[in-house]
This record gives C-alpha cells, sequence and structure tokens, in this order.
C-alpha cells in the first residue's frame, strides 16, 4: 500500500493556517523565558492588550482573507479547466459524429459499387458466354473435339464437283455435326463451294483432291445419321456412279481452325449504265 500523505498536506488551509500562527507565537514565548528565566513577562494594560488583540485579528483578518482568495482562485481555475475539457469532449463528439455519418455514406457507395461491379462482371460472361456460342456456330472460333473424317477423291473418269461436296457437307449438319472443314477451311455461314473451271474454291482458296471433310460432332450417332439422311443418301449414290474415292471413319481428337475474315459484297454503285456494281468492303 502507498504511504499516507502527511497532515500538512490533508490539513485545510484555514487550520493549517491558524495552528501554525498559533504554534508560532507558543514557540516565541517559550524561547524568550528560556534565554532570560528571571525576566517576567511584561504586563500590559487594558489599551496594549487591546492593541495587540486589534493587531492579531487584522493579521488573522490578513490570511483568512489571502486564504479565501486563494481558494476563490483555485474554484475559478478548476471550473475554468472544467469547462474546458466539457467543450473539448464535445468537440470530439462531434467530429466523431461526422466521422461517422461519412463512413456510413463511404459504405453505402461501396456496396452501390460493388452491385454494379458485380452486375457488369455477370453481363461481361453472359455477353462472353453468347459470343463464344455465335462464335462457334458461325465458324469464326477455332474448335476442338470428337468426330468423323470424310476424304474423298477422283474418280478414274469423274472429277469431285462442288455440288457433290455441298451434298456431303449438307448430310453432315443433317447429321448433327457442330462444325466442319474441308481441307482445313471452316466452314461458316458465309462460305461458298463452287468451281473455277475444274478447281472446287472454298472460301475462295482453290482446293486440289483429295478433299479431306472433318466434321466435330457425336462420334456414336455421326456416321449413321450421314448415311439415313436425304443429302448423305443422295451423296453415296453420287459416289456409287462416278466412282469416287471414298473412306469415313471415327477420329477421338479433331481440331479445326477458325474460319477466315469474310468481305461483304453490297450494291453501292452503279455503272455507267445505270446498273448496280459490286463493291467488296472490309470486315
Amino acid at each position: 500500500m502507498p504511504d499516507p500523505l502527511p497532515p500538512r498536506v490533508t490539513t485545510p488551509l484555514l487550520t493549517l493556517i491558524t495552528q501554525q500562527s498559533l504554534d508560532e507565537d507558543y514557540a516565541h514565548v517559550a524561547r524568550r523565558r528560556h534565554t532570560d528565566p528571571l525576566r517576567e513577562p511584561r504586563r500590559l494594560g487594558p489599551r496594549g492588550r487591546a492593541l495587540r488583540t486589534a493587531a492579531v485579528v487584522a493579521v488573522f483578518g490578513v490570511l483568512v482573507t489571502t486564504a479565501a482568495v486563494q481558494t476563490a482562485e483555485q474554484s475559478d481555475s478548476d471550473q475554468s479547466s472544467q469547462a474546458s475539457l466539457v467543450a473539448d469532449v464535445q468537440q470530439r463528439r462531434a467530429t466523431l459524429n461526422r466521422l461517422q455519418r461519412r463512413i456510413d455514406r463511404l459504405t453505402s457507395a461501396n456496396e452501390d459499387a460493388q452491385d454494379t461491379l458485380d452486375t457488369t462482371r455477370a453481363a461481361a460472361v453472359a455477353a462472353e458466354g453468347r459470343r463464344r456460342t455465335l462464335a462457334l456456330a458461325t465458324g469464326y472460333l477455332a474448335v476442338t473435339g470428337p468426330g468423323v473424317r470424310v476424304v474423298v477423291d477422283d474418280g478414274a473418269d469423274e472429277k469431285v464437283l462442288d455440288s457433290d461436296l455441298q451434298q456431303l457437307v449438307n448430310g453432315l449438319w443433317q447429321a448433327g455435326a457442330e462444325a466442319i472443314s474441308i481441307n482445313g477451311q471452316r466452314l461458316t455461314v458465309l462460305t461458298s463451294i463452287m468451281n473455277s473451271g475444274t478447281v472446287v474454291n472454298v472460301n475462295r482458296i482453290p482446293l486440289t483432291p483429295p478433299y479431306t471433310v472433318e466434321a466435330i460432332g457425336d462420334r456414336r450417332t455421326l456416321q449413321s445419321d450421314l448415311v439415313d439422311s436425304h443429302s448423305g443418301e443422295r451423296f453415296l449414290l453420287l459416289v456409287e456412279q462416278y466412282g469416287f474415292g471414298f473412306t469415313m471413319s471415327n477420329v477421338e481428337t479433331l481440331e479445326l481452325p477458325a474460319a477466315p475474315t469474310r468481305t461483304l459484297s453490297y450494291a453501292s454503285e452503279t455503272t455507267d449504265a445505270g446498273g448496280p456494281e459490286d463493291s467488296e468492303v472490309g470486315p
């Protein structure tokens, strides 16, 4: 336990002043008697005692007044300090409330921004899925998967024509093929298969036999469904009629490239004769 405070610290100021004054008076008288024990104390007359009493009262009054002033000043100082502390607490509390309101606003704004971000991300994912699905369906996306490989070659007396390959391709689409290529040329909704003289062109690229047609799809049903399709049946009749070379096999993994970018044609100008003139534009 800490040592108790001395009485000088805990004693009230007025009591301490009174005690000290009396103690000093007694000590002064005792010293005088000790130095001159034979000397009798000077007796004062009524006037002297009155003056002495008045002096003592005056001194005591000064001491009391001084103590009161000091006490009042201390009280004013304490009240001023307390008021300052209260004002500081109120100011800090107001600042805290202001910061809390700002935190609430920022939290709400952050939640709104997060919701917007989540919605945008979901929309971007959905858009990317639609883009890939469309690119796959139109042929502008490289794909890998199982399927069948059909190889067609010219006969002894007859060449394979664009119409013959068209029948084969149509039969594969009817059988459920998801993607088709001929000699590495990916077929799209804009692909043309046509002859230029005796040469077959696909995507405006001239091809030479044999023609390797690869189709991604269900290997378990693709061949049989091709044979059962209307176009597939007609193609097989042509193979038999003209003696084309023909093989068909299942393949575990096929890799079909993306189709090249096609230019579009539209009638935008007129010739001197006033008819339309086809013009090609970039993608």
